[in-house]
């Protein structure tokens, strides 16, 4: 079965040709980050105005490796959640396509969609699996207990871990996107076993439950900076605070994932998302699993990408009329059995 998927949940404009869910064909992104690290973050309307100029260009180069759309056997989408601006981008673009060519549509949740970068090349996913999807808008646990059979163990109660890295990074002044910023200032320090004083908290890591709080952290890190006499801070102070900063969100998001798979006999563990590319939380993890297999989906798959999406849809196959399709910005995976509510 080929698969041609759409991902415009966000800043990217990406399309894929997916056969039989774990074969990519082709995927294609087309990113305005450039334009979004002027401002320092995502500026919505800016983003959706970039992806009109770029869906049908990215679509039509993505369906090069294929003899036309005759090979389509149906068309996915990212329905939500998401920048309602760009979403809208992508479902009417699927709805069109799927009206003129005559193919079945395929929703696919975003969250969802991120675990199935794991699942893009690789067939050796065991279940029950334990999955951590990290990134800038999302942070959240859940039990996968085979496709479309999912139950949400527990996530952030305030901002996600990617949100948090990025204003730590404009803390610091080491610019967006915060993750790769934190994480390049981080491996110039040389930890050598100490504690940094002041060391920085670990929001709820002790708590019996499997939620994360990252606020406090980031208030902690102003805090710090805040209470320095000379400014800007010297480079070797800000790589020790950039340091304690990954270690710490690392240490909460390992020590619950952790947790989860024990309690509930996970045969693997998953990470998802764009943050599941800081190679210091795949160290931790991969360190304190012990047994538990571990699976990282390929750096190119974990910030957003359609050739996740058009995986998603294969292995959950949740066709949608288009007529009755409709983006929304807010779905979410609280208390959902399948792909979509």
């Amino acid at each position: 079965m080929k698969i041609l998927a759409i991902e415009t949940s966000c800043d990217e404009t990406a399309a894929a040709v997916i056969e039989d869910g774990a074969k990519f064909l082709s995927n294609v992104i087309a990113s305005s980050g450039e334009l979004h690290r002027k401002t320092g973050g995502i500026v919505p309307e800016v983003a959706a105005r970039e992806q009109v100029r770029s869906i049908i260009p990215v679509i039509q180069e993505a369906l090069v490796s294929i003899s036309g759309q005759a090979e389509i056997d149906a068309i996915a989408l990212t329905a939500g959640p998401g920048l309602i601006g760009s979403l809208l981008i992508g479902v009417e673009t699927a709805k069109a396509l799927a009206f003129a060519w005559n193919k079945p549509l395929i929703a696919v949740n975003h969250l969802i969609g991120h675990i199935y970068g794991n699942f893009i090349e690789n067939t050796s996913s065991t279940f029950p699996a334990v999955v951590l999807i990290v990134s800038g808008g999302h942070t959240d646990l859940i039990l996968l207990k085979n496709h479309g059979d999912y139950t949400w163990l527990g996530g952030t109660l305030d901002d996600a871990v990617g949100e948090a890295f990025d204003k730590a990074a404009r803390i610091l002044g080491l610019g967006y996107p915060g993750g790769p910023a934190i994480s390049k200032a981080a491996s110039s320090f040389i930890a050598g076993g100490a504690t940094l004083d002041p060391s920085l908290p670990r929001p709820l890591i002790t708590e019996p439950n499997f939620d994360f709080s990252f606020s406090g952290l980031k208030t902690a890190l102003f805090n710090i900076v805040g209470s320095k006499s000379a400014l800007p801070l010297p480079q070797e102070e800000i790589a020790a605070l950039a340091y304690e900063f990954q270690e710490a969100a690392a240490d909460c998001l390992v020590t619950k994932t952790i947790k989860a798979a024990q309690e509930f006999g996970a045969k693997s563990i998953m990470l998802a998302g764009g943050v599941a590319a800081n190679t210091r939380l795949r160290e931790k993890i991969g360190k304190s699993a012990g047994n538990i297999p571990v699976l990282f989906p390929p750096f190119k798959f974990c910030t957003d990408n359609a050739a996740m999406i058009g995986s998603a849809a294969f292995f959950n196959q949740n066709f949608v009329p288009w007529e009755n399709l409709e983006p929304d910005p807010s779905l979410s995976l609280q208390g959902l059995p399948n792909v979509l509510d």
